[in-house]
């Protein structure tokens, strides 16, 4: 059984498969491919028609590069991979993040 088209959780994870697969420039097919499965399956998830299984939610985490618990509304952060920067790199995004949540902070 689906769960009701108003449940906010479902809705959070349909948004987030659209918003992250655009973010990436992918396309429903792209995806879809990735992961196996046809267009319509993805598109049905993006339109809170229907959930991902448990294993598509980790593959997804994978391919977004966020945890599983981000895209099921449990944590409200994405994680940032810093795989292949040197520690100078990674200081200067961690300042640029700084910067950017004092900003914000300012504003409120």
């Amino acid at each position: 059984m689906l769960p009701k088209r108003g449940n906010k959780k479902l809705f959070s994870l349909a948004d987030k498969v659209k918003s992250l697969r655009m973010q990436k420039g992918m396309t429903q097919t792209e995806l879809a491919k990735q992961l196996g499965l046809t267009r319509s399956s993805v598109n049905g998830w993006e339109m809170g028609l229907s959930v991902p299984s448990t294993q598509f939610i980790a593959e997804l985490a994978n391919i977004f590069g966020v945890g599983a618990g981000y895209l099921l509304g449990i944590e409200s952060e994405k994680t940032i991979s810093v795989e292949g920067l040197n520690d100078k790199e990674i200081s200067s995004i961690m300042n640029i993040i700084d910067c950017l949540k004092d900003k914000n902070n300012s504003e409120k």
